[in-house]
């Protein structure tokens, strides 16, 4: 098992702050990371419905500071990252679809940041058959290869599975980090916490 599995929807923007920062420390000090792709729309009707309300009624002074706290992270990780992308919420199936036929290889990481960076940097609509072409090619993955291999149903299936996976072991949203199996964290915001559950863990 890896020391730390990422549970990620890159429809995401904090997700994003996370697979960013979740590398860093990767680089920083040598985390082993498992890339667990989902779909965070799937958590979020089976068991947080409140994202929705949300987003149907929001609270202005919270969604003003919700845009200024985006801006602050973007510009603190140094991501290009908009408050909101043309088409918002965004379907991911397709691009989580791929980043679960990408999952277990060395091309997974590379694929899952042109995504992030094409949505959140560029304002491409990521559900678009074109726009998951431009991101195989900038991954480095052969476009024909992923479309094809989105629609087999086993694909279709380890999606489906990641997701009910995530909310069997308590998870209802994106970023879902856990460390040794066990111990859940929420949000970029944590990586502190993580950095700290990670060390603690290789000092027993």
């Amino acid at each position: 098992m890896a020391e730390v599995e990422c549970f990620f929807d890159c429809s995401s923007p904090w997700t994003y702050f996370a697979f960013h920062s979740l590398r860093e420390m990767q680089k920083e000090i040598g985390v082993d990371i498992s890339w667990r792709p989902h779909l965070v729309g799937g958590v979020f009707n089976a068991v947080n419905p409140t994202v929705h309300n949300s987003r149907e009624k929001p609270v202005v002074p919270k969604q003003n500071y919700g845009k200024k706290d985006q801006n602050d992270w973007a510009r603190f990780l140094g991501l290009r990252v908009m408050y909101r992308p043309t088409v918002f919420p965004v379907n991911s199936v397709k691009v989580m679809r791929a980043c679960c036929f990408l999952e277990g290889t060395d091309k997974i990481v590379p694929f899952a940041a042109a995504a992030f960076d094409a949505y959140w940097g560029d304002d491409k609509d990521i559900s678009q058959v074109s726009v998951l072409t431009e991101i195989c090619k900038t991954a480095g993955v052969d476009p024909a290869e992923v479309l094809a291999g989105i629609e087999q149903q086993p694909i279709k299936d380890r999606l489906r599975n990641n997701t009910q996976e995530l909310i069997d072991r308590g998870g209802f949203g994106s970023p879902t980090i856990f460390v040794g199996g066990d111990d859940m964290y929420f949000g970029n915001d944590r990586m502190p916490l993580i950095r700290d559950a990670v060390l603690r863990r290789r000092a027993k």
